[in-house]
């Protein structure tokens, strides 16, 4: 303001330029030009500041944590009955998970054991895991860290588990912490909106840890009722850590939108992933029969507010035309929907691997193609359902089989309970130059040629 204020007296004493009024006095001038100048300067350091992914780093499980299906149809013979056992056939025939997906070691007894010490252990196996490989990647020191942010939705314990990151690694007592819970799959991307918004009030250059992961051991459900099974046979054990920053420097991602989407307000969709109790007292996770139709809906929303922000004008047109033609000829069967080609906005697709019915729902939605689907499908398989933290498998995917050029963007889709859909746009800064350590060792066998029709309603 000083130099801008100098500089402008410095033309009008030489004559370079006049006053436009001679009527005003020189002081309300100067006045309203520095009024102009605050205001622009205002306007400047209140503009959001761009956020970066300087890097991430997925949860590898232990080859002694494997869970193969066919050993378990020979044990469940031994607690199941003849129904049971034939629903649990079914799920695992249809659900696109390989044989390689893991589950703490407490589900792997005959019947599943729990203690809040094997939350613990299960939970501290995953977390410090991840946070240590993503300090060894980035050269960060934990008292660099200026926000964590943990999220595990169906399990809490006291102190929490933010508390337990805390002091394993001595962090600061200044530092900003947080933990979320009960938010379902897409708490990832609510986590990362969160410390985005947060580091926008914080000096620039600020780092915020997010780590994603749910935890298994305690939430596996013993009764009978079919509905609520389901999440003892799709989800496994995984987790994330992100690191994000107001600087540019190292970063690998730059943050381009996100946008959240929820319908608690409809009561269907609040239902629809509900945490109850069945008849007989047993504790679990009821999935509804509507469970794709209100995802369906949660996407459209979330895509009627992204679409505008990603989308070439040229599909804009498109897409409003055909909205229009639809509302004029009603009757008429020539009148199609026109689907946005999302390819043209995005070039790498991460779907929430919550399950292969998702997986296809989104597909269909989006006319997307089976290459564009790969790395959820892929995912799903080698890693089954690791709720918050599948995105961040996808988008190391693509960058194992080095897929991922600078420039291209990604799209992460996660839908979670309540009913939520998340949505997050990231540009490629840069590469990575190696697989990240949980496809390291695999990353050679894919794709594979995993089925990809369902009519399985599984989330």
């Amino acid at each position: 303001m000083a130099i801008a204020t100098a500089k402008v007296t410095q033309i009008f004493q030489y004559g370079l330029l006049t006053w436009p009024t001679t009527t005003t006095p020189p002081i309300h001038q100067v006045l309203a030009f520095l009024l102009l100048t605050a205001v622009t300067f205002k306007f400047l350091i209140q503009r959001p500041r761009s956020i970066y992914l300087v890097d991430y780093a997925c949860y590898e499980p232990s080859s002694s944590y494997r869970f193969n299906p066919a050993t378990w149809k020979e044990t469940g013979r031994l607690f199941l009955d003849d129904d049971t056992m034939s629903f649990h056939t079914n799920i695992f025939r249809r659900s696109g998970l390989g044989n390689e997906t893991c589950l703490p070691y407490s589900l792997h007894y005959i019947p599943p054991i729990h203690s809040l010490s094997l939350v613990r252990e299960e939970a501290e196996m995953i977390i410090f895991k991840v946070i240590d490989d993503l300090f060894a990647r980035t050269s960060v020191k934990p008292n660099q860290i200026d926000m964590l942010i943990v999220n595990c939705s169906g399990t809490t314990v006291v102190p929490s588990m933010a508390d337990m990151v805390m002091n394993r690694y001595k962090m600061r007592g200044d530092i900003r912490y947080m933990q979320l819970a009960g938010m379902g799959c897409s708490a990832g991307l609510i986590a990362v909106d969160l410390a985005r918004n947060l580091l926008q009030t914080m000096p620039y250059g600020a780092r915020a840890l997010v780590v994603s992961t749910e935890i298994l051991t305690g939430n596996y459900y013993a009764g009978k009722k079919l509905s609520m099974q389901l999440t003892n046979l799709l989800f496994r054990t995984g987790g994330a850590a992100v690191l994000l920053s107001s600087s540019r420097s190292s970063a690998r991602f730059e943050l381009m939108h996100i946008v959240r989407k929820s319908t608690s307000a409809q009561d269907s969709a609040y239902h629809c992933v509900f945490q109850e109790e069945d008849d007989e007292g047993n504790l679990g996770i009821n999935l509804s029969k509507d469970l794709l139709i209100v995802a369906g809906e949660a996407l459209k929303d979330n895509i009627s507010t992204i679409a505008p922000l990603v989308l070439p004008v040229s599909e804009q047109i498109s897409f409003l035309l055909s909205s229009i033609s639809q509302k004029v000829f009603k009757k008429s069967p020539s009148t199609k929907k026109h689907v946005p080609n999302f390819g043209l906005a995005v070039e790498h697709f991460c779907v929430h691997a919550g399950g292969r019915a998702v997986i296809d729902a989104v597909q269909r939605g989006l006319n997307l193609s089976d290459k564009q689907v790969e790395p959820s499908r892929m995912t799903l398989h080698r890693f089954g359902n690791t709720s918050s933290s599948s995105l961040w498998y996808e988008m190391a995917y693509c960058e194992a089989k080095q897929l991922m050029r600078k420039g291209d963007r990604v799209w992460m889709i996660g839908f979670g309970s309540g009913y939520k859909c998340n949505s997050a746009v990231w540009k490629c800064i840069r590469p990575a130059h190696c697989a990240d350590s949980a496809w390291a060792n695999c990353i050679h066998r894919y794709p594979l040629d995993v089925p990809n029709k369902s009519k399985d309603a599984l989330s």
